[in-house]
């Protein structure tokens, strides 16, 4: 081609390249800051967008604005076994297992404790960082208040918590029953901890951070089997020494520093 134009063959070159950029696009897709990382933990029962899978009926269960965390049922712990044959059934606390079963035939006592674990271990970090809103969804309102009132009692004298969980030795259900409507099921958990409280000034005024301690803490978690509401809310904290104690006084596990 003569003159100042734009060779023939340039052209044709550019178009190619023009297509196969919109078909090698057509096929990848494109990826921006905005999408979300494919989530490998994402529970099953959740769609890719992260929204709850519908029921049978359509219906769709939101349990955004729950009031305590849900504790697994037996569908979350494929047990292999069923509830009746857990040796927990078998064991000091089997009778009242039964009466819960009876009143609630979904109840699964495996899948209640391995629950029971996971909120264990989400209350004590919560409460040393004072963090009130995963409290106050995994405690009755009075036991939340009682921690509460220790954390703004911690936080006004300049205290620190800084609390450790190594991890939980055992996780044994110590008593169960039913008390009207509510199961209750106590279970006595012992950890190895530190729990050391600084002062302002960033200095050790209780615990020692390089020795962990065996601690025993005796919990007892309720629910409404009339309730549709599955889930479990701890209603009342001791420890062995202080059998006597009142519900929702933070004994053991960090206490009030």
């Amino acid at each position: 081609m003569s003159g100042g134009g734009i060779p023939l063959d340039l052209i044709l070159f550019a178009a190619l390249a023009l297509f196969l950029i919109f078909r090698l696009g057509s096929v990848l897709g494109k990826r921006t800051g905005h999408q979300k990382p494919i989530d490998l933990f994402r529970d099953r029962g959740q769609s890719e967008d992260g929204e709850e899978s519908r029921d049978r009926s359509g219906e769709r269960e939101d349990r955004a604005d729950e009031n305590v965390i849900r504790m697994p049922g037996p569908q979350d712990a494929r047990a292999e076994t069923s509830p009746e044959e857990s040796p927990l059934m078998r064991g000091p606390a089997g009778s009242g297992l039964t009466q819960i079963r009876v009143a609630d035939p979904d109840f699964d006592p495996d899948g209640f404790l391995g629950g029971a674990r996971s909120a264990f271990e989400m209350i004590i970090t919560a409460y040393a960082e004072g963090d009130g809103r995963t409290l106050k969804q995994l405690l009755s309102q009075d036991v939340y208040e009682s921690f509460a009132a220790a954390i703004r009692e911690r936080e006004k004298a300049g205290h620190r918590l800084e609390a450790t969980l190594y991890g939980v030795d055992a996780a044994d259900i110590v008593d169960a029953g039913m008390l009207g409507d509510r199961a209750s099921v106590t279970v006595k958990f012992v950890s190895q901890q530190i729990n050391v409280v600084y002062d302002g000034e960033n200095r050790i005024i209780e615990g020692d951070p390089n020795e962990p301690t065996t601690v025993t803490d005796i919990w007892t978690f309720q629910r409404d089997v009339s309730s549709r509401d599955p889930n479990w809310e701890l209603v009342e904290t001791r420890s062995p020494d202080d059998e006597e104690s009142e519900g929702g006084e933070r004994n053991g596990s960090g206490g009030k520093g």
